[in-house]
């Protein structure tokens, strides 16, 4: 097993960096740093730290909130915040340490 740290970002679908969606970016950079996966998943409904609602409703269908998570070593998380901090990018995050690995040797 590998210790690490599981980070979750939080944005909303509409959020946009380098003219293209935000969590788009943030999995593209990811991959070019040689972090081995990320998970993106949108939401049914939320709100933020500023207490706007978002939701993935009839009249809300181009903001539903979004989760990344990925599973990173110790020198990947350094990269990556360092890159986040690089591109002036502010977003809601968490981190909790981790063990992370496969259940079998072959996959």
């Amino acid at each position: 097993m590998t210790k690490g740290f599981l980070i979750t970002l939080f944005m909303q679908r509409s959020r946009e960096h380098e003219d293209r969606p935000l969590a788009r970016w943030i999995i593209d950079q990811a991959m070019q740093l040689g972090i081995r996966g990320a998970t993106l998943s949108t939401a049914q409904e939320g709100f933020g730290h500023d207490g706007r609602y978002h939701s993935n409703g009839y009249f809300d269908m181009q903001d539903p909130p979004q989760r990344l998570t990925m599973a990173v070593t110790a020198s990947e998380c350094d990269a990556f915040f360092a890159l986040m901090r690089s591109n002036d990018l502010k977003v809601f995050f968490t981190k909790e340490e981790i063990e992370f690995g496969f259940t079998s040797e072959e996959l």
